[in-house]
């Protein structure tokens, strides 16, 4: 999950000591993905309603409101960072973790994990303030048996994505690289994508993420 979260858990130490060749250095860090994605998604669940709160992270045909909201929160995201990565002339295609496969471009998947706890933070604060006249009730046919799902309803979704839009051109307090001491969320997108690319091309010798604090 995300960078900023994984420097403090018990995890970090072992992924900074990681050896081997790239097959089974992705395992291990798969691994390590799996084990910290259970806890940190734990966490997040403890901060809704007890009346919204789902047992476990679930992605796909997922029933509940907050897992919905979740999976919907991640196309906004994963279009500014394709922008970036091709305007840092980068193959998206080319990842690390993720693998390579049909339809998933693996270094947007990759590059997103910088960003996705600023998406996450913004979706506990907007599910915070939902009421039952802002999602409806469907019925799906599920592996050959009905059930009730729960969604946003078409204003809420496009709400939603308003403003999650207007929320990457939310200021913080990183240095950009040229001038100033501040930048929108946007903007620190593309200019990572450039610092690493200039890495990846030998123009810089090392390479540490900028991570923005949630809560300035």
């Amino acid at each position: 999950m995300a960078y900023a979260l994984w420097t403090t858990t018990p995890f970090s130490q072992d992924v900074r000591n990681l050896e081997g060749d790239l097959d089974d250095v992705r395992a291990r860090l798969m691994s390590y993905e799996g084990r910290y994605s259970r806890q940190y998604f734990n966490q997040i669940f403890s901060l809704f309603a007890e009346s919204l709160r789902p047992d476990v992270r679930k992605t796909y045909k997922a029933y509940d409101l907050v897992n919905n909201v979740l999976n919907l929160r991640y196309a906004p995201l994963f279009w500014k960072v394709q922008l970036a990565l091709y305007e840092a002339r980068l193959e998206p295609y080319l990842g690390f973790l993720h693998h390579i496969a049909w339809g998933l471009p693996s270094l947007i998947l990759d590059f997103q994990e910088l960003y996705r706890y600023l998406i996450d933070d913004f979706v506990i604060s907007y599910v915070k303030s939902l009421n039952d006249k802002d999602f409806i009730l469907s019925l799906d046919d599920y592996s050959g048996r009905k059930c009730t799902r729960k969604f946003l309803t078409a204003i809420n979704r496009k709400e939603f994505l308003d403003s999650i839009d207007k929320y990457f051109e939310t200021t913080v307090n990183l240095t950009r690289i040229k001038r100033g001491s501040k930048q929108k969320i946007e903007t620190l997108i593309n200019e990572e994508a450039l610092l690493f690319a200039q890495y990846l091309r030998n123009e810089k010798q090392t390479w540490v993420p900028r991570i923005v604090s949630i809560h300035e």
